[in-house]
């Protein structure tokens, strides 16, 4: 069985001004059917680039991605926007939800990525009829009008956990996702989010800072200077580096 995603020499650079600064330098990573994996290192080192193009996107400048033994990195914009709706799920640590729309539409938006606006909003009441059922499951079913502005930040985030698995994604990938919450809302925000994915059988990427977070995770990945130095695999409360 393939994995559920891999990179192979991946590298990734940007451009500014005429000079080329290089981020990823060779990623070579696995992660198979539904594991957790944290992933973690210090600033700057490209966790955040890594997971864009995990996600699809953006295309790495070389090397290749594989989703279920496809090759899913290099494809058009269009190409990758559908295989992302039908297959990733994001968290963000800063929501990036619509403010003009109410929490139900913006979870919603999730199954209609690429279609016009008002195309989506007057489309779909099996779809509407999921939305809601996913703002029930993660406690909003009394929030469901409200607009961005009007919600807390833990409420914010729970909207954008709904939104990352209208579609049943096999793959969830979180950055930094209690990064703007106090510990004791982060804390529900974690319990709701592994609940998740132990529901869904997903497998889960989560970008992180937090020492304690990372090793709630079955495998550990840091990332030094662009590329995976090691992993720590957590078995029964143990740890064992692999380089």
């Amino acid at each position: 069985m393939p994995a559920m995603l891999e990179t192979r020499d991946v590298y990734h650079s940007y451009t500014l001004g005429a000079l080329q600064v290089p981020v990823l330098k060779g990623v070579n990573l696995t992660l198979n059917e539904g594991e957790t994996v944290s992933l973690v290192g210090k600033s700057g080192v490209g966790k955040t680039t890594l997971l864009q193009i995990l996600g699809l996107l953006e295309p790495p400048t070389s090397g290749s991605v594989f989703l279920r033994g496809a090759d899913v990195g290099r494809g058009s914009r269009s190409a990758r926007s559908e295989i992302r709706r039908k297959n990733i799920g994001f968290v963000f640590q800063f929501y990036h939800l619509i403010r003009e729309l109410t929490a139900l539409e913006n979870v919603l938006l999730a199954g209609r990525i690429g279609e016009p606006l008002g195309d989506f909003l007057r489309k779909g009441a099996a779809e509407r009829d999921r939305a809601r059922e996913l703002l029930k499951r993660v406690g909003l079913e009394h929030r469901m009008k409200h607009r961005p502005g009007e919600l807390s930040g833990g409420e914010l985030q729970r909207v954008a956990i709904a939104r990352a698995i209208f579609s049943q994604p096999a793959l969830l990938l979180c950055d930094e996702p209690t990064g703007n919450l106090d510990a004791e809302t982060g804390a529900s925000i974690l319990e709701l989010l592994f609940g998740i994915q132990s529901e869904l059988r997903s497998t889960l990427l989560l970008v992180t800072h937090d020492p304690e977070l990372a090793r709630r995770c079955s495998r550990m990945v840091r990332l030094v200077d662009g590329r995976v130095a090691c992993a720590e695999e957590y078995r029964n409360g143990a740890a064992a580096a692999r380089v």
